[in-house]
């Protein structure tokens, strides 16, 4: 389990018992209320853990159809290889693209929506400079 995970699990666990122990602390009358309120809680928490893995795997695989299309118009007739670094300290979002004709390079692009996709980051090989690459793109900022 990855500590970004554990510790999300740590804090949620803490947040539903300091809100349980606040529940039982109510008086009679509002005790059953916040209680079915604080258990509503405890299962949105629970939904949102299992769901949000599914969930990314569904935004990443749309984003990757995105920028196959954007490489389609950008780099026709050519191949490339499209992956992801897998874990919670990368950004799901930030997809390797390894073209077929330029061995050693990696690139990788910042999928934000089907308008707005471009390069952020360029792994050249050993002793070369990224504006070298024969599939670099010069990106302006905002």
């Amino acid at each position: 389990m990855h500590p970004i995970t554990a510790i999300e699990i740590i804090f949620s666990v803490v947040f539903v018992l300091i809100i349980f122990g606040v529940a039982l602390l109510l008086p009679r009358k509002l005790r059953k209320p916040s209680l079915i309120i604080v258990s509503s809680i405890t299962v949105l928490l629970l939904f949102s853990f299992a769901i949000r893995p599914y969930w990314i795997d569904y935004q990443v695989s749309r984003k990757t159809e995105q920028l196959n299309h954007y490489l389609e118009e950008r780099y026709p007739n050519q191949e490339w290889e499209i992956s992801r670094q897998v874990g919670r300290q990368y950004n799901p979002y930030h997809l390797q693209v390894r073209f077929k004709n330029e061995k050693g390079w990696i690139y990788i692009y910042s999928v934000v929506n089907e308008k707005k996709i471009h390069q952020s980051v360029w792994i050249p090989p050993g002793g070369k400079f990224f504006e070298e690459g024969k599939h670099y793109e010069s990106y302006q900022l905002e």
